[in-house]
């Protein structure tokens, strides 16, 4: 594979490895789930729809352009952009809610479920009725052990969380007897 696959993989590994802190924080700071989401809406907006309209329609370059003569606008190419984005901003909310019912332990549990449980389910639809006609090889034994460990993964995370501790003072307060200034 080319280094740049690689440098796409790492930029969406740490953008969506702080992404369940960062909202948590956002709804906590917010008092509001939907409040969180909003901000979460004008950030994909900002990025997903300002950034690409200015390739497309101001600059007249679009540098993801694989073959010329497949660019389509045609309503069911919009459509399956349409769903993915739908699926994504659906998937986008589900955290903030998870997060938010999960209480404290919520950014640390819920990232590992989230992240490990997409990759079986994209598996899974990605080889079956999204495969859009593309057949694949028999996997390998290992493919599928890799899917249990997935599966295994998402177990351990449930089976051994961290429970909140209740009412602790945060360290530095408790090493100095004093407790923080309310927010």
């Amino acid at each position: 594979m080319k280094w740049t696959v690689y440098a796409f993989i790492a930029g969406a590994a740490l953008s969506w490895g702080v992404y369940v802190p960062l909202v948590h924080d956002a709804t906590n700071k917010l008092g509001s789930n939907l409040r969180a989401f909003l901000m979460v809406g004008i950030a994909y907006f900002l990025v997903a729809v300002l950034i690409p309209s200015i390739f497309i329609f101001l600059m007249k370059n679009d540098p993801t352009v694989k073959n010329p003569a497949d660019l389509s606008w045609a309503p069911m190419s919009l459509t399956w952009g349409l769903l993915a984005g739908i699926a994504g901003a659906a998937g986008a909310l589900c955290v903030i809610f998870a997060v938010k019912e999960a209480g404290s332990i919520g950014p640390l549990i819920v990232a590992p479920l989230v992240f490990a449980g997409a990759p079986i389910i994209n598996t899974i639809a990605s080889m079956t009725f999204l495969s859009h006609g593309k057949k694949f090889e028999a996997p390998s034994g290992l493919f599928y052990l890799g899917l249990v460990l997935a599966a295994s993964g998402m177990a351990m995370v449930m089976l051994n969380k961290p429970k909140a501790m209740g009412g602790a003072k945060p360290p530095a307060a408790a090493a100095s007897g004093t407790t923080p200034a309310a927010k």
